[in-house]
């Protein structure tokens, strides 16, 4: 957490010195940046601070790291080439091609995020209570 304050006081200075509006961008541009630099300070983070207690804890565990990571990654490379890409629609100025299919492919992943999110609440309370059945006999 304190990562991210520093990050973000970070930028923020960069933003006061450069000029939040140089180079064309907008605010809404500067606050993308900024969510940007927080999803990858974050996931960076996490993965290397798992690596290095799981290496610590048990050298092993490394692999299913590794193998979530690629598990991650192959699944975001699959998203990504079934995502149609198609044109927005009610728009005038259609964006290029590869900014159509890189949002579709968020959307999708956001998609598959959510559904799996429900998937593991449902499944967490259905396993929850079978273990509390059995614990109480």
């Amino acid at each position: 957490m304190l990562g991210l304050i520093v990050v973000s006081f970070a930028l923020l200075v960069i933003g006061f010195i450069a000029g939040f509006e140089s180079n064309g961008g907008t605010m809404t541009d500067v606050l993308l940046y900024w969510a940007y630099a927080m999803i990858a300070f974050t996931i960076i983070s996490v993965v290397v601070i798992g690596a290095i207690i799981s290496f610590k804890n048990n050298p092993k565990s490394l692999v299913k790291i590794g193998a979530v990571v690629v598990a991650v990654a192959v699944i975001c490379l699959l998203v990504y080439l079934v995502s149609p890409g198609k044109p927005a629609m009610g728009m005038l100025a259609q964006p290029d091609q590869s900014t159509l299919k890189l949002t579709d492919t968020m959307l999708n992943l956001t998609y598959i995020a959510g559904v799996a999110a429900i998937i593991a609440i449902v499944f967490g309370e259905v396993l929850a209570s079978v273990r509390n059945k059995k614990a109480q006999k």
